[in-house]
């Protein structure tokens, strides 16, 4: 057990790396072109701000949760999702005391305790981005836009905005009680979950994944047919702003999304490359959050986007993400006192910004020059005591397998216009 992960784990090793810190600098530009700053919050919060920000009779809270008392008795949990700790971080700081609206986005580590599958474990990374402070429905379109433009980016071509809206607290009360009349006839049919959500949170039934339920709500009566005028005007706002983003979206009554805290517009954009659970980005608008977490009555906006979802869909796309550049220079040395100098000529390229590597498993020279090789090394440096006496080093082009000898100190340069096109 000790060199075995924990189940829902996954070790993120060099070769897929350079994967992850694409999409990072891909997101990170996205965001900053849209006028969104980064924060950083806590790995685990109180328990109650999950509990009470994410809904008590969500999947997440009743079910998925990781959570333990610490030393002093206090019940933490590692975050679920991203949005109740940056709107706690929100209220905290008083950020809500600056000018508005406040853009922020993230990428973070969550944990949920679910059966492991294609792209869903335990310990997954969210990006994410929360806008507060605005009601206009212009911030929800533009949340969207940053979404279809980052899955544009890598190349997600084959994806479908799905759009809905669920109504607010004027509107759902009468909803949920049209939805329970329909679903009471078929209360004893439904799943020990969705019985116990009747009469706490009936919209949620909608969500359930259980084959028996989604069978048992067919025909069921949708809340975007009984929205008050204030959301379907905002919906149909919503939907004219899209249209001038030029984004296509196809309107789905049955989104509901997981978390308790929505309200109005709920959207999700859904891949048709991964199979049934094709949800690579799910957000939405969530207006009373922000109060109902302790803060000011502040509205807020925004989405959630697993990685290891967006990599599978992405590589389904057939998007190849650039591989990482080998070494600038691989120094090979081979000969009494060769090495000293070596690890001088070391430190000075890599004080000139250079990606430069040297043997330290003291192979012969052959072997050293088949660890360059191994290393993508752009150029070979050979020093032998034939160099060393003339304080020179054999300079190799690994492409041309041209070589000639250079000053010690002519080095950096020579290495510097080949990498930038002028030939050895």
């Amino acid at each position: 057990m000790l060199t075995k992960a924990p189940k829902g784990t996954k070790d993120i090793l060099p070769a897929q790396t350079y994967k992850w810190n694409f999409v990072e600098g891909v997101f990170d530009e996205i965001c900053r072109k849209y006028g969104f700053q980064e924060i950083r919050t806590p790995v685990f919060e109180h328990t109650e701000l999950f509990a009470r920000g994410v809904g008590d009779t969500t999947d997440i809270v009743e079910k998925q949760m990781y959570t333990f008392d610490d030393y002093a008795g206090r019940s933490l949990t590692l975050r679920p999702e991203g949005t109740a700790s940056v709107v706690r971080a929100f209220v905290e700081n008083k950020l809500y005391a600056g000018v508005q609206p406040s853009k922020y986005y993230y990428e973070i580590p969550c944990f949920r305790y679910e059966k492991p599958q294609s792209g869903r474990l335990r310990e997954f990374h969210q990006f994410g981005v929360e806008v507060f402070g605005s009601s206009d429905m212009i911030t929800d379109a533009e949340v969207i836009s940053l979404g279809a433009d980052f899955l544009a980016e890598l190349g997600i071509r084959n994806v479908e905005l799905h759009i809905n809206s669920i109504g607010c607290p004027d509107c759902r009360p009468n909803y949920r009680e049209l939805l329970k009349d329909f679903l009471r006839p078929k209360y004893d049919e439904l799943c020990d979950t969705c019985r116990g959500r009747f009469d706490r949170n009936p919209m949620r039934i909608l969500d359930c994944k259980s084959p028996v339920c989604q069978e048992l709500v067919k025909g069921a009566p949708m809340m975007l047919d009984h929205l008050c005028e204030s959301c379907s005007g905002a919906f149909e706002t919503l939907k004219e702003y899209l249209n001038a983003f030029e984004i296509d979206y196809v309107v789905d009554a049955g989104i509901v999304r997981g978390l308790d805290y929505y309200t109005k517009t709920a959207f999700e954009f859904v891949s048709g490359n991964i199979g049934a659970q094709g949800t690579v980005c799910g957000g939405g608008r969530y207006d009373n959050l922000i109060c109902e977490l302790g803060g000011p009555p502040a509205p807020g906006v925004g989405f959630g986007l697993g990685i290891e979802r967006l990599l599978m869909v992405a590589e389904a796309e057939g998007f190849k993400i650039p591989a990482p550049a080998g070494a600038d220079a691989f120094i090979v040395c081979a000969g009494t006192g060769c090495k000293t100098a070596g690890i001088a000529l070391l430190k000075r390229l890599r004080k000139a910004g250079m990606h430069a590597e040297m043997d330290g498993m003291d192979r012969n020279m052959k072997g050293q020059l088949k660890q360059a090789d191994r290393a993508g090394a752009r150029y070979t440096l050979i020093i032998g005591e034939d160099e060393l006496r003339l304080n020179k080093v054999s300079l190799k082009d690994m492409t041309s397998g041209e070589q000639r000898l250079v000053g010690m100190h002519d080095v950096e340069e020579e290495i510097r216009g080949g990498i930038n096109g002028r030939t050895i």
